[in-house]
């Protein structure tokens, strides 16, 4: 029996993980987040409500859970936000990772920290798991401390890169491209999306299913964890219309600097999925397969 603790529980990926692994019979699952359990699951998981920029419930939580794995989920990871509010980035990114490296090592617990390709510059993607940080934001800077935490640590540790994390969440207000596609062209609304900007788009299902497969085997080491392809918005927006048989007339291809954000975004991330598919046999969904299964989550939520 292995038992795990995950942080972000009533996240996308929160809840994905926790619907993954109740459902294995040799894992013993403890979920924290901060405040009250938002799950839809009732049993199978235990739940503790837990701070992660609060050090002293860090270490007491994990100190009486004494988990044999911690998946650490939970950041802050709204890049615009982060650029604004530099000091609650750094709690939650950088302060937080390394209370819970203290608990693990306490504990000798093996820690997964989950982070982003946004610790590129986006000069070179898709990138393998050596490539060279190089941020250009203070999100992906804080996500770089993190891993950077880790990865001095004196601790057991797995970090899983991913990117563009798209699903569908029990009471979460958290759209994603392909929703935010769907709704605009079936209310006949034009829309601009960009097309100089490359990314993997995740399926939330599938970055919890790689964390499951680095834990379960305490894989030790960098692995990148996202969807196959590496693809622009107005791909996915196309690709959106098409599965959903809308009209593409309405989606006009524009440049990133159409938009003004406060942070800058890497131009070409990616990744390249080599390692995580021989050493833990992940094998993701493409981003035609992600969208079926969303409108088959979108069907069975409307019956």
């Amino acid at each position: 029996m292995k038992r795990i603790l995950i942080t972000g529980a009533n996240g996308l990926l929160g809840q994905k993980l926790v619907g993954l692994l109740v459902q294995k019979p040799d894992v013993e699952l403890v979920a924290t987040a901060r405040g009250t359990n938002r799950l839809p699951f009732s049993e199978g998981y235990t739940y503790r409500p837990m701070d992660i920029t609060n050090r002293q419930e860090v270490l007491d939580i994990i100190g009486e859970v004494r988990p044999d794995v911690v998946i650490h989920g939970a950041a802050m990871t709204d890049v615009d936000k982060c650029e604004v509010q530099k000091d609650a980035c750094w709690a939650q990114n950088v302060h937080a990772v390394e209370y819970i490296i203290e608990a693990c090592r306490a504990t000798n617990a093996f820690l997964l920290h989950v982070s982003t390709d946004f610790i590129f510059d986006g000069a070179a993607g898709p990138y393998d798991e050596t490539a060279e940080p190089n941020p250009i934001s203070f999100y992906g800077w804080s996500k770089q401390a993190g891993e950077s935490a880790v990865r001095h640590s004196d601790i057991r540790w797995a970090i899983a890169r991913t990117m563009l994390v798209y699903g569908i969440a029990h009471d979460m207000s958290r759209s994603n491209i392909i929703l935010w596609v769907k709704k605009s062209l079936e209310e006949g609304k034009n829309i601009k999306v960009v097309t100089d900007q490359w990314r993997s788009p995740t399926l939330a299902e599938d970055l919890a299913l790689g964390c499951y497969l680095i834990a379960d085997k305490e894989a030790e080491g960098i692995f990148n964890i996202s969807g196959k392809g590496v693809l622009t918005p107005y791909d996915m927006a196309i690709k959106t219309a098409d599965y959903f048989e809308l009209d593409k007339s309405l989606i006009a291809p524009v440049d990133a600097s159409t938009f003004t954000q406060v942070a800058r975004r890497p131009p070409r991330t990616g990744f390249i999925l080599d390692k995580s598919y021989t050493v833990l046999g992940y094998d993701p969904h493409t981003f035609e397969e992600g969208i079926a299964v969303l409108a088959g989550q979108l069907n069975r939520e409307a019956v």
